[in-house]
């Protein structure tokens, strides 16, 4: 496509955390998520000079929290949004920082690629076992005399969040599919940098005629970003999360810092139950179901060092 200065080759995605743009004890105002999304691109601005062809996906677990807060506090003044929009509307601004960010990184480098994003639907079993028993927990916490009322007035469940306090529950059902992968595959072929598939997705299901409805839910966003590599054909997946390298015994004594894991390696640590089902859990199970699916390399690493990471001086390499 015109403005293309750069010899194309591979595909990869990108799969940002929520964190990399809203961080840990930042009150997380827009000039903060600015600075650190600009900070976050560093590594896919050095990818995409080396001619590859990126999607880019994000995680906005902090801006949901934010956007429902706002949600409950304005529903006397407003209509309240449901969660679905509400992950909607988050593709939309965060993309739009990520987009104008990366934008200028480019413009800098004298880079000429065309970025755009995508509001992305992803599909799930409507009869997936999360819809029944919703566990992700979402939003502010709720003082525990009203609990009750919000259950029978607003149909949420609530549930304690252990050691925390109560907090809304809502599904997080397995993502089978990107509706938009045609029109992504197509823009990625013509050396457009996709930004697609914010917060996992917008997850829908196919009613019997072929029809979408939305679910009030949310899609885990590295199992969201395994599918849309697999649905593009991308060759690799670059997980970016807080720690530096995958560990056995994270935290533990005897902690080991993996370089290396094959998907044999990485299945039989996660059967020994080292990788926790709230926190790196998701990411190898990502791992593995897209190497399985023709995938060449995952590459699990921290946003400040993926730079580094993509020089071979730290991450840790999944590989078939």
């Amino acid at each position: 496509m015109p403005g293309v200065s750069v010899q194309l080759g591979k595909v990869a995605v990108v799969a940002l955390g929520g964190n990399a743009i809203t961080r840990e004890f930042e009150e997380g105002n827009i000039t903060q998520q600015f600075a650190n999304t600009r900070r976050s691109l560093v590594g896919v601005a050095d990818l995409i000079e080396r001619g590859y062809r990126v999607v880019l996906t994000h995680g906005n677990g902090p801006q949901v929290g934010n956007a429902l807060i706002r949600v409950e506090e304005t529903r006397h003044l407003v209509p309240p949004l449901p969660l679905g929009v509400i992950v909607a509307d988050l593709q939309g601004g965060m993309g739009y920082m990520i987009q104008q960010s990366l934008q200028n990184k480019l413009i800098k480098r004298g880079i000429q690629r065309e970025v755009c994003t995508v509001v992305t639907q992803v599909i799930v079993d409507k009869n997936d076992p999360s819809i029944l028993n919703p566990t992700k927990f979402v939003g502010p916490f709720i003082p525990e005399d009203r609990v009750e009322e919000f259950r029978r007035t607003r149909g949420w469940v609530i549930k304690r969040d252990p050691g925390r306090g109560w907090r809304r529950v809502v599904p997080s059902p397995l993502p089978i599919a990107i509706v938009e992968k045609a029109t992504i595959r197509m823009l990625v072929e013509q050396g457009v940098v996709v930004i697609a598939a914010g917060g996992g997705g917008i997850p829908v299901y196919v009613e019997e005629d072929g029809t979408y409805e939305g679910v009030d839910g949310v899609v885990d966003k590295d199992r969201a970003a395994a599918i849309l590599a697999r649905e593009i054909g991308a060759e690799e997946l670059y997980i970016l999360t807080g720690v530096d390298k995958v560990a056995l015994n994270f935290r533990q004594p005897g902690q080991v810092d993996l370089d290396f894991m094959t998907v044999a390696e990485a299945k039989e640590y996660h059967r020994q139950g080292h990788f926790p089902k709230g926190s790196m859990g998701p990411k190898i199970e990502a791992a593995i179901d897209f190497l399985e699916h023709g995938g060449k390399l995952v590459m699990i690493t921290s946003v400040q060092r993926f730079p580094e990471a993509l020089n071979g001086r730290t991450g840790t390499r999944i590989v078939p």
